[in-house]
């Protein structure tokens, strides 16, 4: 067996779960999945945005946050799904960042 990092395959389920237990005690069980799913498909259309999901492009991935995050924020205002709070947000998208890590999708 090799000693390479093996990068998992990203579950939906799997990352839920983790970023309902990853929030802040205050937050837990006050998303629906959809809720969570909705900020988590923005950080994706984000990284399709900038290129970040292009399997053929083998440079580094370096996320600045804070783009991303304004990116999230203006958009979720823009699409009025549910009146977010920036802190909610910066607690999802964290965890879905913490998610991402376990698997070394980034690395």
């Amino acid at each position: 067996m090799s000693d390479e990092k093996k990068v998992l395959e990203y579950d939906e389920d799997d990352s839920l779960k983790f970023i309902q237990q990853y929030l802040p005690e205050e937050m837990q069980d006050e998303f629906t999945d959809d809720d969570i799913n909705y900020i988590v498909d923005l950080v994706y259309e984000f990284y399709e945005e900038k290129g970040f999901l292009d399997e053929s492009d083998d440079s580094e991935i370096e996320i600045d946050e804070e783009e991303l995050l304004e990116y999230i924020f203006e958009n979720a205002r823009e699409d009025a799904i549910r009146d977010y709070t920036d802190e909610q947000i910066e607690a999802i998208v964290a965890g879905e960042l913490a998610y991402c890590d376990t698997l070394n999708l980034f690395d």
